[in-house]
């Protein structure tokens, strides 16, 4: 683990390759409970570029005429949303040590051409949680601003069985994927390699 900035804390390599392999197993089982959709921009109705679901008591749901916002159920199905993986949990509890278990987690699927813009996370209530992401699959660059869009911002590849912890100063920090590396791609586990490149899963506490 290395605090690489004040309140984000990175660890490598987190997940070993069986680890990845029993996540993704997981995933893969959520994704088949509650399909993956794709949202739109709240002002532009624009499709985002990655398909997404979410596991836990909330949900993350956007569209034009409500915005972002967290959902009991899914906005397709109608279903509430799978529970999220016991691992899951184990991991928001070693490596956040935040006394409240998260309610949502986002699923993110990349394909090649996926990016996802600058942005805060600050749907949310409870902004003194932190936010926990852990990666699956492909390498992506990932750039991480200040707390106002127009701070200097840095990028450094993100790779599969990474985790990465913003908390405390920066759980407000503007943060994104520039695009997923071709070059240097680790193959998704099997169980979710049908559904994109990379696999980023986001736990948040909401309220």
């Amino acid at each position: 683990m290395s605090e690489i900035a004040l309140g984000v804390f990175y660890y490598a390599g987190l997940l070993d390759p069986a680890a990845q392999a029993a996540l993704a197993d997981e995933i893969a089982r959520v994704v088949a409970a509650a399909p993956l959709y794709v949202s739109t921009m709240k002002k532009t109705g624009a499709p985002m570029s990655v398909r997404m679901t979410n596991c836990g008591a909330l949900g993350w749901v956007s569209d034009k005429e409500r915005g972002y916002r967290y959902e009991a159920r899914h906005p397709v199905t109608g279903e509430p949303w799978p529970a999220m993986p016991p691992r899951l949990l184990e991991l928001w509890n070693e490596l956040t040590r935040y006394p409240r278990p998260p309610e949502a987690c986002l699923v993110n699927v990349y394909d090649e051409q996926a990016r996802m813009g600058l942005h805060q996370d600050r749907d949310e209530e409870d902004l003194a949680a932190p936010i926990l992401s852990l990666s699956l699959g492909a390498d992506c660059r990932f750039r991480l601003g200040g707390t106002r869009r127009g701070d200097r911002a840095v990028a450094f590849p993100l790779s599969s069985g990474d985790a990465l912890v913003l908390s405390g100063p920066a759980r407000l920090r503007y943060h994104g994927v520039d695009r997923i590396l071709p070059t240097v791609n680790a193959p998704l586990p099997p169980a979710l390699s049908a559904f994109g490149v990379r696999v980023n899963l986001t736990l948040r506490r909401v309220a």
